[in-house]
């Protein structure tokens, strides 16, 4: 009998953990984009992911999670909407507090926009941290926990801090490369089934070799 997969649409993976959803079908935002089998985890409503943990998004820029992400709890995503101006003696957001304050609305718009918030695949957030509007997570990074991403964390780099900084790279250059080359979590499900063992604690080579495996 063939091996079966993980189902991608159960909103609760774990039987009887409700603090661990899958992502994918639980968003409904069209500003949220999110790959198969990536997961929060939270003991306080995890299903109230798209509120509680992703702030201030109010378009058009878009939140992108990759595939086989693992977000720790607390994880917090920090949009645009999170902007205020800062060319002119206060800060305050005076419009949004309404009356005739919203006359002035435009004061309010054309705020620098840093576009998408891209999180690559096989990322691993950890617990508390926050990423900031435009951040570029590669894939296969770790995020150390309580750290604050602003900018761009390098494919497989490990970071940490506020702001974060580069505490090392998983692999040297030459393997990131035959890594990205690979792109496991783009193999059909049958055969990332058939390779769990290679994916989790295998080698490069080995995990070459099974890449064949599925163009054979």
């Amino acid at each position: 009998m063939s091996p079966v997969p993980a189902d991608p649409t159960a909103v609760h993976p774990m039987p009887g953990q409700p603090r661990v959803v899958l992502l994918k079908p639980l968003v409904t935002s069209e500003l949220i984009e999110v790959g198969a089998y990536s997961y929060y985890d939270d003991p306080d409503d995890a299903t109230a992911f798209e509120t509680r943990n992703v702030l201030y998004h109010y378009g058009p820029e878009k939140l992108v999670i990759g595939k086989f992400c693992a977000l720790g709890t607390g994880i917090r995503f920090l949009m645009n909407g999170a902007n205020h101006r800062m060319d002119g003696p206060s800060t305050f957001p005076f419009p949004t507090m309404g009356g005739s304050w919203a006359d002035h609305f435009d004061l309010l718009t054309g705020l620098p926009n840093r576009g998408d918030t891209v999180v690559g695949n096989d990322v691993w957030l950890g617990y508390g941290s926050t990423v900031l509007p435009g951040a570029r997570i590669g894939h296969g990074a770790i995020i150390g926990a309580g750290s604050v991403v602003v900018g761009d964390v390098p494919d497989y780099g490990i970071v940490g801090g506020n702001p974060v900084r580069l505490i090392r790279t998983r692999y040297d250059d030459e393997t990131v490369t035959r890594l990205l080359a690979v792109a496991w979590w783009d193999w059909p499900i049958e055969l990332i089934t058939r390779h769990i063992r290679t994916i989790m604690s295998g080698s490069v080579d080995a995990l070459e070799a099974a890449a064949q495996e599925g163009t054979s």
